[in-house]
């Protein structure tokens, strides 16, 4: 098990708050050296899952992209070992204890079952898989090989997100009455940027809501402990049809090179909205777009209760806003020395000291490495679980009936 200690003792604020930064943080990486992990895919998401791995302590064993050329290129860039560059491998590998999967959406439930029948844990990027069929198998399969299998919604990692959920469960907020939030970008603005996660057959039906409205509702029912029940939602095609790079083109590259390209139909969502209804009865509301110009990666919930309200923007993830009714409102600034223990306890970091997106990646991993070393895989999970994964596809699934049916339609998870 890994050994929590905790802050008391220390002479001062100051040394307290380093002292947390320097125990925690060596106790781990020393306990978790043993952990033998590969990286499933070369794109954006895959190398930081390496980098955060390290963060962690946990051994990379390599990376496997589309080709044998492709991991080898990739892990000769990252610095890691060359030896494997198929997943069959991995897959045949005594020494690999976990696989984690940074794919393109349609291959994460063939490769995530893979990697259960192997008898390795996994770790999958969202969404869990395409469809509900899909990922329901998954849960199971997961359940009956005794193995750790987790979904990487990162962002409940972030420390002022998990001192959110804290203040809704210790009742500082009250009842909670109403969410409302969205999720917006701008990497899809205009008709020739294009991407994998455009085309339905490699993507799934949903983009914007599956690719990053999936981590606000992720987020959202962790934060209040309710589930959403039913939905309405009006999604919307900005450009029908966009221009695909002949050859393909990268995430995120930042490249303005001219490319050759050719004209495809797109169907999936660029943006829309989905009205909420919580199994309480509580409303709420989700706003997603991925063509918002200047809004490279805005997560934003605001919960309000009957006592207070609590507002988070992921562009700036080391402020909490606390709003009151009678009394001045509050910016609460990241310190581990001023949260709760449960959002301290995700805080590497002494106040001043900002942590942002990579840090949510090694907290998860932090929790989900600490869980398969403990080996009670029928314990509740302290990460998002295959069936939280399930879930979100099953949401996805009733969202798109909504949208096009245009009505209320039950969440069947």
């Amino acid at each position: 098990m890994i050994r929590r200690l905790t802050l008391n003792g220390c002479a001062s604020y100051a040394d307290r708050s380093h002292w947390y930064l320097f125990v925690t943080e060596e106790i781990f990486f020393n306990h978790m050296h043993i952990s033998k992990s590969v990286v499933v895919g070369t794109g954006f998401i895959g190398p930081i899952h390496v980098e955060a791995l390290r963060r962690c302590g946990v051994q990379v064993m390599g990376i496997i992209g589309s080709t044998p050329e492709k991991s080898l290129t990739a892990a000769r860039d990252l610095g890691l070992p060359t030896r494997l560059t198929s997943l069959s491998q991995v897959l045949q590998d005594p020494d690999v204890d976990c696989v984690h999967l940074t794919t393109p959406n349609a291959l994460h439930f063939s490769q995530a079952k893979a990697v259960i029948e192997a008898g390795k844990h996994v770790l999958c990027e969202k969404p869990l898989a395409v469809s509900s069929d899909q990922s329901a198998q998954l849960v199971q399969l997961a359940s009956q090989a005794n193995v750790a299998a987790g979904v990487a919604y990162n962002i409940r990692f972030y420390p002022l997100c998990q001192e959110a959920a804290a203040r809704v469960q210790d009742g500082s907020l009250g009842n909670v009455i109403h969410v409302q939030g969205s999720y917006v970008q701008d990497w899809l603005l205009y008709p020739e940027d294009y991407n994998w996660r455009v085309s339905a057959k490699e993507g799934g039906p949903l983009r914007a809501v599956a690719d990053i409205g999936t981590h606000w509702l992720d987020l959202i029912q962790f934060i209040t402990g309710k589930k959403v029940s039913k939905v309405l939602a009006d999604l919307h095609t900005v450009y029908p049809i966009r221009q695909r790079p002949i050859g393909g083109a990268e995430t995120f590259s930042g490249s303005n090179a001219p490319r050759e390209t050719e004209p495809v139909d797109v169907n999936t969502d660029d943006c829309g909205s989905v009205l909420l209804k919580f199994e309480d009865g509580t409303p709420g509301n989700l706003w997603v777009s991925q063509t918002t110009a200047g809004r490279k990666n805005c997560l934003r919930f605001e919960v309000a209760g009957s006592d207070q309200a609590l507002c988070f923007n992921s562009e700036t993830p080391n402020e909490l806003w606390i709003g009151h009714r009678n009394q001045a409102n509050q910016a609460l600034l990241r310190d581990p020395a001023l949260l709760s223990s449960q959002a301290a306890n995700k805080s590497s970091y002494p106040g001043g000291h900002n942590e942002g997106f990579p840090d949510a990646f090694k907290q998860l991993f932090r929790a989900f490495y600490q869980y398969i070393e403990a080996g009670d895989f029928s314990a509740p999970a302290s990460f998002p679980s295959f069936a939280d994964g399930h879930r979100e596809v099953s949401l996805c699934e009733a969202i798109l009936t909504s949208h096009q049916q245009q009505r209320w339609v039950d969440v069947n998870a």
